[in-house]
């Protein structure tokens, strides 16, 4: 799986979370369900989705498809050993056989290539085999395939019983500043102020520039007068580091920011 790219991009909790939501079911699920779920907001999950794909971390969204249901088809698993000297190239020309959906390349064992296909009877599977023995492909054994269960990685998932923190997205500037994306915490001590009134209170100190604030479905520019909600998104320009008041003021009074590193 893979073709390197992603060894360069380090997962944060942001992106194990998003990865979650998507394996527990891609179809369904959109960016502002799961922006809800992580408490960052939709651009964020749009953006991490794009860099996920583009570090080869993310490969693509597949239909399941029950051929059984569609249409009466059996589904048929080869289990197969290849020189392991040619087993890529093999793997690919096996892709082309008619009937082949997916080919599994396996590390150590005899084993070493899983096969599954498609036959509308059992005449066809046969004729798959008969395809891969063409291409010195020693079947070991097979199965037809009765049910299959996909489920989401836990370890990325929230843990159990345990309240979801607030994720904190950040990009790390030249020069120590850092642009802060926070979810407003509904105990936050700036909830309900206006920036000038956060700013009187030292929630934000003078070198801090609130850039927008994304509420529901609207992006609102920011002036003094503009009123901080508990579950804003709001995006913060600071020239120092984040563990201050520019983040902690955004934060219930018994939680600790979890400040997470953007990848470029």
């Amino acid at each position: 799986m893979g073709d390197g790219t992603g060894s360069s991009y380090r997962l944060d909790e942001i992106d194990r979370r998003i990865i979650y939501a998507l394996m527990a079911d891609a179809r369904n699920t959109s960016a502002p369900t799961i922006a809800e779920q992580v408490s960052v907001s939709g651009a964020t999950v749009r953006n991490r989705i794009a860099q996920l794909e583009e570090h080869g971390i993310i490969e693509g969204y597949h239909a399941t498809v029950d051929f059984e249901h569609a249409d009466g088809s059996l589904m048929n698993l080869f289990l197969c050993h290849v020189s392991f000297d040619e087993i890529e190239g093999v793997a690919r020309r096996i892709g082309t056989i008619p009937g082949v959906i997916n080919v599994r390349e396996l590390m150590g064992g005899r084993i070493n290539l899983h096969v599954l296909t498609v036959g509308t009877d059992t005449s066809d599977l046969r004729r798959i085999g008969r395809d891969l023995a063409k291409l010195d492909v020693e079947i070991e054994d097979e199965f037809l395939l009765q049910t299959e269960h996909d489920f989401p990685y836990t370890p990325y998932g929230p843990a159990d019983g345990q309240p979801r923190e607030q994720l904190t997205d950040h990009i790390s500037l030249t020069g120590g500043a850092e642009v802060v994306e926070v979810n407003v915490h509904e105990d936050a001590p700036i909830a309900d102020c206006t920036l000038e009134e956060a700013a009187a209170e030292g929630l934000l100190d003078d070198r801090t520039l609130v850039i927008a604030i994304e509420r529901d479905d609207d992006v609102i520019t920011p002036h003094g007068d503009t009123e901080i909600h508990a579950h804003d998104i709001v995006t913060v320009f600071a020239p120092n580091e984040t563990d201050g008041p520019t983040v902690q003021g955004f934060h219930g009074p018994d939680r600790e920011p979890d400040l997470r590193t953007r990848q470029q």
